[in-house]
């Protein structure tokens, strides 16, 4: 799976979850949850659809590490070519 593709993911995941955003003006390199206006549950959505959908597990622990577009994209790729 490309960066692209994981990018496309979490587009559709994100517009789920609030349909409102503009996924394409959200800068990569800002925290998600300040410039998309998430919650705590909004967020903790997000990483369950992802998780559902790609099969990457992400523990509560580790969810900082996606707070940017950049950060996640990069999160998921490492976790799907595995160790």
């Amino acid at each position: 799976m490309t960066d692209e593709d994981i990018r496309a993911v979490l587009r559709d995941e994100l517009g789920r979850i609030a349909p409102e955003i503009d996924f394409d003006g959200l800068d990569p390199s800002v925290d998600l949850r300040e410039q998309a206006d998430l919650d705590s549950m909004d967020f903790l959505n997000l990483l369950t659809a992802l998780h559902q959908r790609l099969g990457v597990d992400i523990p509560e622990s580790e969810a900082a590490e996606l707070a940017t577009i950049a950060a996640a994209v990069a999160y998921i790729s490492s976790r799907l070519k595995g160790p």
